[in-house]
């Protein structure tokens, strides 16, 4: 979602934005996976099951994998063997692939987020040759207890691992060839790693040995670092399974809605769609409207909690807006600007921010400044609706604020779409 609203926030202010999901479709977890379906898992299952059914798999491998660590090296192997081009190992790992982003994809439509490119570590795999070629011209790269390494002391950080004993690549080996085929490919002038901050060495070691490689453009590398959600009773882990699934975070929030709605308004027309689209809403401004670094604790009674300064809220604001224009058909006009009511000053003043707001966004990488804005001017705008008179008072007033409403439905369009949230018209 942070990745996203960057791209659209780029996209909407004129840049050419291009969006790869950079799968983390590589690894000794897929040797893993190879193994424990080989042992416990088969294809009828996991077509069923989907992720759910991998996910099962991998955390019954972790836990033998305690008493038994000879399944460690079974996973190395079969991994090795994916490098290697087997077909077998290749046909398996591209049926793992194949089932998740299906799944996944159903979760990136319901939060509006797209994708230009899937190029994941395994796309770089006949790709890292130049890397290597380049570093050992370069005398970079240098033998450490069998496996390869760039020696980063003299900047303060630990050695940068490039092969391993056995020969085979790693996260930076990859990530190296992934940032110069995407310099090469789209000539960037920003290349944005949208990861969370536990990758903040990570980062510093591979832009330091792209700039030690000669490319110049490494300081156009920027990791957007994000903070880590957690459950009120501890971190997440995939390998205990001991995780929350978004979708079923989103079906709760649009279920919630729908109460509500069959509650409030139950005459209201395609209540399905609207309280599809108020339940992810919630999801997505939950997600941005803290600062990116922060610490998320997960809990449903925050994400289901619709009061306040939440993304209903602003959705509200917008019907609200829609309402008064759709009684005003026919209504508005020309008007002059003087003797303005506070309430009426706050607002046009709220409304102006939105440039300024979207360059520091931008110049921040910080989604949150766009939902605070929206929250600000939501506030505003429902102090001017309940404190001055819209539609029936003399012709220049009434012209003057509901070129106000229409200014302001305007505004929260603009920052709800940007962070990828839709706008029904009636709530």
């Amino acid at each position: 979602m942070l990745g996203a609203a960057l791209y659209r926030l780029y996209r909407f202010l004129g840049y050419n934005s291009v969006g790869i999901n950079h799968l983390g479709d590589y690894g000794t977890q897929f040797g893993k996976l190879i193994v424990a379906y080989g042992l416990w898992g088969n294809r009828q299952e996991v077509e069923k099951g989907g992720v759910k059914e991998l996910m099962r798999l991998y955390v019954k491998y972790h836990e033998v994998a305690e008493t038994d660590p000879s399944l460690d090296d079974r996973a190395r192997a079969e991994f090795k063997k994916i490098e290697d081009g087997d077909p077998e190992a290749n046909a398996l790992f591209a049926f793992f692939k194949d089932i998740t982003l299906k799944e996944v994809g159903k979760i990136y439509d319901r939060l509006h987020v797209s994708f230009d490119s899937y190029a994941g570590e395994s796309f770089y795999n006949d790709k890292m040759g130049p890397i290597i070629e380049n570093l050992r011209n370069r005398g970079l790269l240098v033998k450490s207890e069998g496996a390869e390494i760039v020696d980063l002391s003299a900047y303060d950080m630990p050695p940068c691992i490039i092969l391993r004993s056995d020969g085979a690549s790693l996260y930076a080996t990859r990530d190296l060839a992934a940032a110069l085929y995407r310099k090469n490919t789209y000539n960037f002038d920003k290349n944005l790693y949208v990861v969370a901050y536990q990758q903040n060495l990570h980062f510093r070691q591979i832009f330091k040995v792209l700039e030690l490689m000669g490319y110049d453009w490494a300081k156009d590398c920027v990791h957007v670092a994000y903070g880590m959600v957690s459950m009120e009773d501890g971190a997440m882990s995939t390998r205990k399974g001991k995780v929350v699934f978004l979708e079923d975070v989103i079906d709760r929030c649009v279920e919630k809605c729908l109460s509500i709605i069959e509650e409030k308004n139950p005459d209201l027309p395609d209540k399905e769609t609207i309280a599809e689209q108020v339940g992810t809403g919630a999801v997505i401004f939950g997600a941005l409207s803290a600062n990116k670094i922060k610490d998320i604790v997960f809990s449903y009674d925050k994400v289901l909690n619709f009061d306040g300064e939440t993304g209903p809220y602003v959705q509200y604001t917008c019907a609200r807006c829609s309402s008064v224009l759709a009684k005003a058909v026919g209504l508005g006009g020309p008007f002059t600007v003087e003797n303005l009511a506070d309430e009426e000053y706050e607002l046009a003043v709220q409304i102006g921010k939105l440039p300024s707001v979207l360059l520091s966004a931008l110049d921040k990488l910080e989604p949150s400044f766009i939902t605070r804005y929206a929250v600000d001017l939501a506030q505003a705008y429902n102090k001017f609706y309940f404190d001055c008179k819209i539609i029936g008072e003399d012709k220049n007033t009434e012209n003057f604020r509901l070129s106000l409403t229409k200014a302001t439905l305007t505004a929260l369009r603009v920052s709800l779409n940007l962070l990828g949230i839709s706008v029904p018209e009636r709530m």
